[in-house]
């Protein structure tokens, strides 16, 4: 199963909020539907993820994680 656990703590670390991730990261954004996808735990795609890692200036790793259930 893939979290967002990471995603939390990086974006603690980093100070950054959704309102980050939704405004600041020009030309990169993430919508506010896909944020409730992914506080809901849901599928987001990889062009989503790579827009995170690039807003927060992190690796994959800092955004999801996989765990086996």
């Amino acid at each position: 199963m893939i979290t967002y656990a990471p995603l939390w703590e990086t974006m603690k670390r980093k100070k950054a909020t959704t309102y980050t991730l939704r405004n600041k990261g020009k030309p990169y954004t993430v919508s506010g539907s896909t944020m409730e996808q992914i506080k809901r735990g849901q599928a987001i795609s990889t062009n989503t993820i790579d827009a995170i890692c690039k807003i927060l200036d992190c690796n994959v790793s800092d955004v999801i994680e996989f765990t086996d259930e």
